[in-house]
């Protein structure tokens, strides 16, 4: 697949979850009878729009998002404000269910994509080591000695200083504990890149932590061998397992960010090297591209919940401040927190986007 092919391929699978998410805030208020005048794919300018019976659906030139629009907020609206179908004279559950329902529209989505993949390519059946280890990713700051002798993501280590590293998992540690323990001295790695054989002379740098480092990401050079899945409630139960892996990657991966955010918020992805890494696997491993989507769609369903002002988390905040109260915050107070937040999340995405850009360019 070209490359261009590859990045509308991931474009558009990120506006689908996007679209799941806002339909999961749709549905739930359309079947509660809650009145719903805007459906939006991303913010800005209206790239293209339909006009309906009650919502005007429209799609947005800044892909960093969507919305539903209800019509409490709306001025020019002719509802009456005492119509008890308006979201604001709902109780505090009806809210809460249109609220959170987005969340749990790309939780459901994430395990069915889950549940095609399994379909698809099978069960794991074990892995199959090939020699070597496998260079995941290499670090593109200036400190990375890896990058600067010329070491390139996808290349395998199949020897240090003559020794061979033979095909298993513990070939990995023991490559990572050999540079570990250089104390400084020059190593010879032979690589395999492609059909090319290489020796690459290199000395590690010690970090901060005092541990000798070359700048890269290591990984088993093994591939995953799968099976067709044998019946329907093992299809099921195996889109079980992997939903649960992925929803405690994203949760482990969240409290790392958070507790380690200055280390960690280089590594985050923004809207740009998520399409790249994407449009990536489009390229070379279609069957991955499900595991992918499952993945940002969980990440998504993380992000929203978390109470931050302009998303689903940040709003549920405020019934709950409106339960223990009694009565909501002042419309101003909440209106005036959420356009910060709206202004902050918009800022945060364009910065994403620039340092993902950068990233791409070295």
């Amino acid at each position: 697949m070209p490359a261009f092919a590859g990045i509308l391929v991931m474009i558009g699978i990120l506006g689908l979850l996007i679209a799941v998410h806002e339909l999961g805030h749709f549905l739930a208020a359309r079947l509660q009878g809650i009145h719903v005048n805007r459906f939006s794919i991303g913010f800005g300018p209206i790239l293209w729009k339909y006009q309906g019976e009650q919502t005007e659906y429209a799609l947005r030139s800044i892909p960093l998002g969507g919305y539903v629009g209800f019509p409490d907020e709306d001025p020019e609206s002719s509802i009456p404000l005492t119509d008890p179908n308006l979201m604001r004279n709902r109780p505090i559950l009806d809210r809460a269910i249109v609220i959170s329902a987005g969340v749990i529209a790309n939780l459901i989505f994430a395990y069915l994509l889950l549940v095609t993949e399994v379909g698809i390519v099978g069960v794991p059946g074990g892995v199959q080591y090939q020699p070597g280890v496998l260079i995941a990713q290499v670090a593109t700051d200036v400190s990375s000695v890896a990058a600067e002798a010329g070491i390139q993501a996808r290349d395998v280590v199949v020897a240090i200083d003559g020794q061979s590293l033979g095909q298993a998992e513990s070939a990995r540690d023991f490559l990572m504990q050999s540079i570990q323990n250089s104390n400084g001295r020059p190593i010879q790695l032979q690589i395999q890149r492609q059909e090319q054989e290489l020796e690459i002379g290199i000395i590690p740098e010690r970090s901060e932590d005092g541990i000798a480092r070359i700048g890269v990401q290591l990984a088993p050079n093994g591939r995953l061998v799968r099976r067709p899945i044998q019946n329907l409630g093992e299809l099921f139960t195996a889109a079980a397992r992997e939903f649960q892996k992925v929803v405690g990657f994203m949760a482990n991966s969240l409290g790392q960010l958070i507790g380690n955010f200055r280390e960690s918020a280089s590594q985050v992805a923004g809207p740009v090297g998520i399409v790249a890494i994407g449009a990536d696997m489009a390229r070379t491993d279609r069957s991955s591209l499900f595991q992918f989507a499952a993945i940002i769609s969980v990440n998504l369903a993380f992000i929203n919940i978390l109470p931050l002002p302009a998303l689903d988390g940040g709003q549920l905040a405020f019934l709950l401040l409106e339960g223990l109260r009694g009565k909501p915050l002042p419309n101003n107070i909440q209106e005036g927190v959420m356009q910060v937040g709206l202004f902050l999340l918009l800022g945060l995405g364009m910065f994403m986007i620039v340092l993902d850009t950068a990233k791409l360019m070295i």
